[in-house]
């Protein structure tokens, strides 16, 4: 069986540097621009060691490794911290909009959403140690 390892999570924004500026503010994502073939610059995201790419919106009708435009497909993804308590403190004060409470899942995981750029949700979870990512069946 081929091993498959994460690589990146692949944004599409109106504003590319604007959406990336907001990752920097409040998650403090460090911000790259990676040269693209036809002379472009896609914003790029250093996220705690997780590459998130950010282009421009596919222009109407233009296809894309066989998406066309509007492309939806991303539900959320997920950032974990030490004390999620401090850390929607922290969000919060820097202008985060929370669009869930927190909540602690049957398996202790603490888990709260913030709402980003271009209606991505962000969830911000907290793990016990050794608490599965799975609930059992």
């Amino acid at each position: 069986m081929a091993f498959f390892a994460f690589d990146h999570v692949h944004l599409r924004s109106a504003n590319p540097l604007k959406t990336a500026q907001w990752y920097h503010r409040m998650f403090g994502a460090r911000i790259l621009e990676t040269p693209q073939a036809g002379g472009t610059n896609r914003v790029d995201l250093d996220f705690g060691n997780l590459m998130v790419f950010i282009q421009g919106p596919l222009p109407a009708g233009e296809e894309a490794q066989g998406l066309k435009a509007p492309h939806y497909g991303l539900d959320h993804f997920g950032v974990r911290v030490e004390n999620l308590e401090r850390a929607i403190a922290e969000l919060k004060s820097k202008g985060a909009e929370f669009v869930s409470d927190l909540r602690t899942l049957p398996n202790g995981v603490k888990i709260s959403f913030v709402r980003g750029p271009e209606d991505v949700r962000i969830e911000v979870l907290e793990r016990p140690w050794g608490a599965s990512a799975f609930l059992p069946s």
